[in-house]
């Protein structure tokens, strides 16, 4: 009866070939390692947001005099409130951490050079749409940080020659932060940008399956010998997997080995993930800060303002300059130029484990470089933090040029003909 049903279906909609083009068939590379966790990590979390956040609206009242009051009514007097609260809150930290890893993956095995430079796109696309969806959802509490916080970045936009102001009114929607305001990024997170974001998911996840998903040694999948498509590799879709996959060494079936393995993923994030929920939902204040604890209050001022960590990074760029406007710009480039990797990277080599000893020094100082960045971004002011975010901004767009220098001429060790671990 199953059987007959699914055939059914399948005579209605291509639902089995899908799931074997895109699961279950799938040829990925078979020497995956524990960076390609955070990609079906991130999936997780990305419908933990939404099932948690379609609850949490059931509750949340969007207005000025109700927000901060419902937020409290969800936490103290709603079943099991408390939790799903934890559970939106800590998944958006955890969806910047999946996020910035699966970024960081991306960087050290090449994954954006030739044939991805689409599929890396469509990544930065995701990238920006979440951290818009997390703007917005994060004036929602309408806590004190929540209120201020807003008020800061909304007002940068006021930088802009010529149509900063009315730019900025239009974003609030008043002259002030309001419950005009609070209204608009209330829609805009619930509906308008979670429906940009699977979209751009769902891109995401075509055009990898068009050109098959990268690996760590940064070899494309070969063909056996004398088979038809040998020679013609740069054309080599994956989708004919399905025709000749006889053909195709150094892949394996994504179902069942991938989808055991990422299990094994899932379940020590959920540890973690878990741990954090039940036993330190504010993190010290990272993930929570004591400011949006107080209902937000137009007339007291928090002593110190700067977003939450996963902004601060970029912040600390837009602090780094005393020009309002060009720490706008350069704010705004620190994220384009991440964009641009595909045509700033012109090694001939993908992978890290084959690049020059340079590159991965410069890779390595992008790492600190951001993790302090995040680090003076989070923390109130000094001249000594001020200058520390002037160097570090000096070193972050350092990566970029000595990459765009050293990589056309660089020298790399020679690439394996096959995949080996």
């Amino acid at each position: 009866m199953f059987g007959k049903i699914v055939s059914w279906i399948d005579d209605r909609i291509p639902m089995t070939r899908v799931w074997n083009m895109h699961i279950a068939q799938y040829p990925a590379p078979k020497n995956f390692n524990f960076w390609y966790f955070f990609g079906s990590l991130a999936m997780l979390v990305l419908v933990n947001q939404i099932l948690t956040g379609i609850w949490l609206t059931m509750n949340f009242v969007p207005s000025s005099e109700g927000a901060f009051a419902s937020v409290e009514y969800i936490m103290r007097d709603v079943e099991y409130g408390w939790l799903l609260r934890y559970l939106h809150s800590t998944g958006a930290s955890a969806f910047f951490i999946v996020v910035y890893m699966h970024m960081f993956r991306g960087m050290i095995y090449g994954s954006y050079q030739k044939p991805r430079e689409l599929l890396w796109l469509f990544g930065m696309f995701i990238f920006l749409a979440l951290m818009a969806e997390a703007f917005m959802g994060y004036l929602l509490p309408w806590g004190q940080m929540s209120f201020w916080g807003a008020q800061v970045i909304i007002s940068l936009f006021g930088a802009i020659p010529v149509i900063g102001d009315d730019l900025t009114l239009w974003i609030r929607g008043d002259y002030v932060i309001s419950g005009a305001t609070l209204n608009r990024f209330f829609a805009l997170h619930v509906i308008a940008l979670p429906l940009v974001i699977v979209i751009l998911v769902f891109l995401h996840i075509v055009a990898l399956h068009e050109v098959g998903s990268n690996n760590p040694e940064g070899i494309e999948i070969k063909r056996k010998k004398g088979s038809v498509a040998e020679e013609d590799k740069p054309k080599f879709k994956f989708h004919e997997y399905y025709t000749d996959k006889k053909d195709i060494v150094d892949a394996i079936p994504f179902h069942p080995y991938y989808t055991v393995k990422d299990i094994v993923g899932v379940v020590g994030f959920l540890i973690l993930f878990c741990w954090v929920v039940f036993f330190m939902p504010a993190m010290n204040g990272f993930f929570l800060e004591a400011p949006n604890f107080e209902a937000a209050n137009p007339l007291k001022t928090p002593e110190h303002i700067f977003p939450v960590w996963y902004f601060t990074p970029f912040y600390a760029i837009l602090r780094a300059i005393p020009d309002k406007l060009i720490g706008v710009a350069a704010m705004g480039a620190s994220i384009v130029v991440l964009a641009l990797l595909p045509w700033i990277d012109r090694g001939r080599v993908k992978s890290v484990r084959y690049r020059c000893g340079f590159h991965k020094w410069n890779i390595a100082g992008f790492v600190v470089t951001f993790v302090l960045l995040g680090w003076v971004g989070a923390t109130p002011q000094t001249d000594m933090k001020t200058i520390i975010s002037q160097i570090c901004t000096v070193t972050y767009f350092m990566f970029f040029v000595l990459l765009f220098v050293y990589s056309k001429n660089e020298k790399t060790k020679p690439l394996p003909e096959r995949l080996t671990k």
